[in-house]
């Protein structure tokens, strides 16, 4: 008589705290039982000689975005989903964008219908590119139903916020209970570079990194970090690319205030060189902020190692190269300030990560589960539920074989991107098979699962983002309360 729907036997668990041998049983979905020679069940999976670890949780995903001018989104909620579910990933949050101008609701019930054909589960970023008082009150409602972290942009023209803008969004966010996730670099630097390495002729892919330098990056970290000081607010920092960056959050958590780091693949295995390749091939490279220098690398991964970055996520963009609708939108000769920013990584986020990281000894296995799965499960309010193997969890699971040695290809990938900037690179440990709630969606690299298995996953408050009580004056400014001092 089968005790349980699946057992995974024989195989190496590892959490972000330990790791063990044992017997993962699943029933209905959750882990039910983790132990040595649990009872039968109606299907069984050996995983001897390979670990069993969490899905990843892939906190920074665009997908199926609605289309900016001739820009389209190459990836719908199917193949985004089957790419994450190839790579090990089963939970994603993306984005739901307000076009400036309109409001947040209707392009939100519109996300929800698009993500309902997801194969993993999922959760939304909203987006505030125009927080006018009618829309921060149209945000309240949404929050509370379970979008529980605000997306803002300080720069990029169709969606930067000034300083005052961003203070709103982050009293709201302090108000409701929300997490404010930032893309931080200086919008007028950036601006002023670009004009005039354009006047100059230097308009090549490779100059994107000559407008983008570290120090709009630093400058604006420093800025986000002040103003999220001045309110009491949580924040994370998007996409750091390197160690002046990182540096200014590392300063922010020695002084206590709850300002969160992620740093992505691409910023650890490219730099500003591979934006110089022959005819337009520079463009596949092209994201924002710019890839750094092997120096920037080292550093973020000592950043990674003592804890300033604690979340490594994909930052998926899917534009495709060779397509008039994605990377040459203004032709093959095109400046790069109308190339569209991003690199696609949702499939490679984890062998990339496993293979620098784990197998060359930068990080041990625990750290790698950590910043794939536990970290942002529990920054964004998935955890215990998600990003961890215990029972009661989800049945999330990654089984992956550590010695196997793979050289990625894009038409491995399963996403509708006609390239990755991985093409070639050789990794060493590969997960072989995803389990969804206790269902394989995908085993030896072939996508099985269905489309419309993933459910939305609304977030209440949770510890994570609560405000310190903490002010830089005895005045409140979200509140509009003074502390009265005491003997």
């Amino acid at each position: 008589m089968a005790n349980y729907d699946l057992v995974i036997r024989g195989g190496t668990v590892a959490t972000a705290s330990d790791t063990f041998q044992a017997d993962v049983a699943v029933s209905d979905g959750r882990i039910v039982a983790i132990g040595e020679n649990l009872g039968g069940a109606a299907r069984e999976v050996s995983a001897v000689g390979r670990l069993v670890l969490p899905g990843g949780v892939d906190s920074h995903c665009h997908i199926e975005e609605p289309q900016v001018g001739e820009i389209q989104n190459a990836d719908s909620f199917v193949s985004a989903t089957s790419s994450a579910a190839a790579g090990g990933t089963t939970t994603v949050i993306s984005f739901s964008q307000q076009t400036k101008g309109s409001g947040i609701s209707d392009a939100l019930r519109d996300y929800h219908r698009k993500a309902a054909l997801a194969l993993i589960d999922y959760s939304f970023h909203l987006v505030v590119t125009d927080p006018t008082d009618a829309v921060l009150e149209e945000l309240v409602p949404l929050i509370e139903e379970g979008h529980r972290s605000l997306k803002i942009f300080m720069t990029y023209t169709n969606v930067v916020l000034d300083d005052e803008q961003t203070l709103r969004v982050l009293a709201l966010a302090r108000r409701t209970g929300a997490l404010v996730t930032v893309h931080a670099e200086n919008h007028a630097a950036i601006m002023y570079l670009t004009r005039v390495l354009e006047k100059a002729g230097l308009t090549s892919p490779k100059h994107h990194a000559w407008a983008k330098p570290m120090p709009v990056e630093r400058e604006a970290c420093h800025r986000i970090i002040m103003l999220s000081e001045l309110l009491d607010v949580p924040i994370q920092i998007f996409h750091v690319s390197g160690a002046e960056a990182a540096e200014e959050i590392r300063r922010a958590q020695n002084r206590g205030l709850k300002v969160f780091g992620e740093t992505c693949p691409q910023y650890l295995m490219l730099t500003a060189q591979d934006l110089d390749r022959p005819n337009f091939e520079g463009a596949k490279f092209l994201c924002s902020p710019a890839p750094r220098t092997e120096a920037d690398q080292e550093a973020l991964w000592d950043y990674i190692r003592t804890g300033t970055i604690g979340v490594v996520s994909s930052d998926h963009a899917p534009n495709r190269f060779d397509d008039p609708h994605g990377k040459k939108v203004g032709g093959e000769n095109a400046p790069f300030s109308a190339i569209p920013n991003g690199v696609p990584g949702l499939a490679t986020r984890l062998p990339i990560l496993f293979s620098e990281g784990v197998s060359k000894g930068r990080i041990d296995l625990n750290t790698f589960v950590a910043l794939t799965s536990t970290n942002p499960a529990k920054l964004f309010g998935l955890h215990p539920k998600k990003g961890t193997i215990a029972v009661g969890a989800d049945a999330d699971i990654a089984i992956w074989d550590p010695e196997r040695q793979v050289t990625i290809r894009n038409d491995m990938l399963h996403h509708h991107v006609d390239y990755t900037v991985y093409e070639g690179v050789k990794v060493k440990g590969w997960p072989i098979m995803t389990l969804s709630r206790g269902e394989v969606i995908c085993d030896e690299g072939a996508v099985v699962g269905k489309s419309g298995h993933g459910r939305f996953l609304a977030r209440g408050p949770y510890e994570a983002i609560k405000p310190r009580g903490k002010h830089v004056t005895p005045f409140d400014p979200v509140t509009g309360s003074v502390e009265t001092a005491t003997r």
